[in-house]
């Protein structure tokens, strides 16, 4: 049974090298290596996130002004979670880090990062986010809010494209992002009745 598990794991650890090598080299380009840089920072989403921040307590009081709360402790216990519940245990060498792997990383950022990168934080953050609005803001924005996974799922790819996570550290933390946002979201709705804005 075990050989058979250990058999398994290194067949998903060859997909997803092989996947990694796909996004990470195979689809590089010019423009990509222009962009995809910055929106992996946090810093180039603040407009975003001050955006959120504002608008929701500006034009819903109360009831916005807990949807920010709510929505920042979706992104701690994302971002713990993944770093204290994953990183530490798993303590999978990011690519760019791993030294039985590295020479087939391109590496498009200045920096590798931290040591390990099972689960990815900005997936888990991201896709934190992303749920969370989903679920209480779908009434509102309809169809539109679909956007918000396609954000976070650019973010996630971005990572991979400039070498410091493997796709499979983007699935875990969207798992731990999508649990977070969808019970945080849940709550929400179900302790403040935000399912419309009236």
């Amino acid at each position: 049974m075990f050989l058979i598990q250990s058999g398994l794991l290194h067949k998903l650890e060859q997909w997803d090298q092989w996947l990694f090598i796909q996004i990470n080299n195979n689809q590089s380009n010019s423009f990509f290596d222009s962009i995809m840089p910055y929106l992996r920072i946090a810093w180039f989403w603040i407009p975003l996130y001050l955006f959120l921040l504002v608008f929701m307590p500006s034009n819903y009081k109360g009831r916005g002004l807990w949807w920010c709360v709510i929505f920042l402790c979706t992104v701690s216990l994302c971002d713990m979670t993944s770093t204290n519940l994953f990183k530490e245990v798993f303590q999978r060498l990011r690519p760019c880090m791993d030294p039985d792997f590295f020479q087939n990383v391109r590496l498009v950022v200045d920096q590798c990062g931290g040591r390990y990168s099972f689960t990815s934080n900005h997936a888990a953050n991201h896709f934190g986010m992303a749920t969370f609005i989903f679920i209480t803001l779908r009434p509102v924005l309809g169809r539109w809010v679909w956007i918000a996974y396609l954000w976070a799922a650019i973010i996630g790819y971005a990572q991979v494209y400039v070498g410091v996570h493997y796709p499979a550290d983007i699935l875990g933390g969207a798992v731990i992002g999508f649990v977070f946002g969808w019970l945080l979201g849940a709550f929400f709705n179900k302790r403040f009745g935000f399912v419309n804005f009236e």
